[in-house]
């Protein structure tokens, strides 16, 4: 049997935690999930990460999370992060960052998973390059096993397609994240590397990207600065599901998820 993995894009607030706590249980026993990896880095009030919402989400069912360029904007992360090896920072962050790019989980079948995050460049951070250090990272994980999952959390989509096309048969899968908003370019590169741009969020839809429409609204009309909050309508649930040959690596199998919460 394949190994099979849920990824949940990008949680959004409280309202991204609700549809989790609704929705998460009843997807790991209908598709009988193995793993579970969510994108967390706004889980928080829609900006970063607190150890107690943290807790929370392993909590649920979540066996890893990853993240982004919001990862940092909860002061306590810069200290949990160093101490929970389950949560990732993107791994191409300047030598002395803290935390890890890439981390292995194991399933109650005894398979080892990796998980590698990664930063995109093009109107991001200007950070290490994603490519090289993708190069790096995998070859390391591939000594532990050959099933990986890789969360690219960049903007542009040509960024994202590039390095799926870059780890095609290196990597089991690579999953786009950052933008919110889910693509429908799901499909296995011809190596075996399940690929999408991005997986969306999990949040309320009734938004601007999971932010209320109103004050997203005014910034564009003013150019003023405006504080944004996370939206509560229509929640949604967005992610993966890929289908992993534990041997191999290779995916056999890629399967959006986008479910109503409400």
């Amino acid at each position: 049997m394949p190994v099979k993995l849920l990824f949940i894009g990008d949680i959004i607030g409280k309202a991204g935690r609700q549809a989790l706590s609704r929705e998460l249980h009843r997807l790991v026993d209908r598709h009988l999930v193995d793993i579970v990896v969510a994108n967390g880095e706004n889980a928080a009030g829609g900006f970063g990460l607190t150890e107690e919402v943290a807790g929370d989400l392993f909590k649920l069912g979540i066996n890893v999370i990853t993240s982004g360029n919001h990862i940092w904007d909860k002061k306590d992360a810069l200290d949990f992060i160093r101490r929970e090896e389950r949560l990732l920072r993107p791994a191409n962050y300047p030598e002395g960052a803290p935390g890890r790019g890439s981390t292995v989980a194991i399933t109650a079948g005894g398979i080892k998973v990796a998980v590698l995050n990664l930063e995109g460049r093009v109107f991001m951070n200007n950070l290490e390059c994603p490519f090289r250090k993708a190069d790096r990272e995998v070859a390391a994980l591939k000594e532990v096993t050959p099933v990986i999952l890789v969360d690219f959390h960049a903007e542009a989509s040509s960024e994202k397609a590039t390095l799926g096309w870059y780890l095609d048969g290196r990597v089991s899968a690579v999953v786009g994240t950052h933008t919110h908003v889910q693509t429908a370019d799901e499909r296995i590169l011809p190596g075996g590397t399940a690929y999408i741009t991005d997986t969306g969020m999990t949040g309320a839809f009734d938004s601007v990207i999971g932010m209320r429409k109103e004050e997203a609204i005014s910034k564009f009309l003013t150019q003023l600065p405006v504080k944004f909050e996370v939206a509560k309508g229509n929640v949604r649930l967005n992610g993966v599901l890929v289908e992993i040959d534990e041997k191999s690596g290779r995916a056999v199998g890629i399967e959006r998820i986008n479910i109503g919460c409400d």
